[in-house]
């Protein structure tokens, strides 16, 4: 990307040291001078596609399951975090305690490619505005197409690059955003822990990878999610499954078990019909259990899942495109297409950190 060693070397400087020795147990730390996440507050749009200064952390996060002319199938990921280092209003230029952090990637049956870039807030390499709606940092974006500047979300041009693949998607629905949890309010522990979480499960994609130089078109479907907290996690807790579903009936699943050192997991879902009506999923209703692991260079994680959704008759079992879906960023996690068949079949996404 387009900042110096010297830019890169700055910014992580400025990462907290405890970030950086586990960014996923560190969203379980305390932040009391940060805003609080509390139920009952309502989305507001264009508002919330905007960043929100007083909370600690958040991010924009985009997967998308595609396919070429002949077939082959490709994931496309693309996401923006904010970190804020210090409580208080944004300030500007280099006074400002804003940290962004970019992942992109692109995964094929036989290569996982992605990369990283960091930025400090304040100076203009980096940023979010609500409307009309555009998160970027160096040269990667995620906006409102020129002619739909205030449609909020549902028209978007997303690009991104790393070494030896880019891409640019155009996305495109008609569907509102969907709340997670309880009107955008999403539990995270039996200790009160939770985030402003909502979804954008319904876009349809049209757009172009370039691989190794070679040029390809590509279709297909994406889901764009959007959270913010300042404590997400509680003390105990190390990290997730987090579960993106395209039923091929056109209905959504998105679900997640947060694992706890204590062995207290805390499961959490929401089953999405394709009009976008949902019904939130209690932990009882839901099963998930790894099958199969893979032995990646730092960890072993498992790769291949059964899915259980007791009260819609689900049951189903997932494959990863690529089972190397490493990230091997500053902060490591795998995220990767997956494919699903038993009593449903389709498509969606698989993220695990902590491992």
């Amino acid at each position: 990307m387009k900042a110096s060693v010297f830019l890169a070397a700055a910014l992580a400087c400025c990462v907290p040291a405890r970030l950086c020795a586990d960014s996923f147990a560190d969203l379980g730390r305390e932040a009391p001078a940060f805003s609080a996440v509390t139920p009952g507050a309502a989305l507001a749009f264009p508002r919330d596609f905007g960043a929100h200064p007083g909370f600690r952390t958040e991010w924009w996060y985009l997967t998308a399951n595609l396919r070429d002319a002949s077939g082959q199938s490709y994931g496309v990921q693309w996401t923006l975090f904010r970190f804020k280092l210090a409580p208080g209003p944004e300030q500007q230029a280099w006074a400002d305690r804003t940290v962004f952090m970019g992942h992109a990637a692109v995964t094929t049956a036989s290569e996982h490619l992605f990369a990283e870039t960091f930025a400090r807030g304040g100076i203009g390499q980096a940023g979010v505005t609500a409307q009309p709606f555009r998160a970027f940092i160096d040269d990667w974006s995620m906006a409102s197409r020129n002619e739909a500047a205030d449609a909020g979300i549902s028209r978007l041009t997303v690009a991104g690059s790393g070494q030896d693949f880019r891409y640019t998607l155009n996305l495109a629905t008609d569907m509102p955003p969907i709340p997670q949890g309880d009107k955008g309010y999403s539990r995270k522990s039996e200790d009160g822990q939770a985030s402003y979480y909502f979804s954008q499960p319904f876009y349809t994609v049209e757009g172009e990878l370039v691989l190794r130089g070679a040029s390809t078109k590509v279709s297909g479907r994406a889901w764009m999610d959007r959270e913010w907290s300042s404590q997400p996690l509680s003390s105990d807790q190390k990290g997730w499954d987090w579960f993106s579903l395209h039923l091929s009936s056109g209905e959504k699943l998105m679900l997640f078990r947060l694992r706890s050192a204590s062995g207290r997991d805390f499961i959490a879902g929401n089953w999405i019909d394709a009009e976008g009506g949902t019904r939130q999923l209690a932990a009882e209703d839901v099963s998930v259990e790894p099958l199969a692991w893979t032995k990646l260079a730092s960890t072993t994680l498992p790769t291949r899942w059964r899915v259980g959704v007791k009260s819609r008759g689900l049951d189903i079992e997932t494959t990863p495109l690529n089972p190397a879906s490493w990230m091997a960023t500053r902060f490591a996690y795998w995220e990767g297409p997956i494919r699903f068949t038993g009593s449903h079949s389709g498509e969606g996404y698989l993220e695990m950190t902590g491992y």
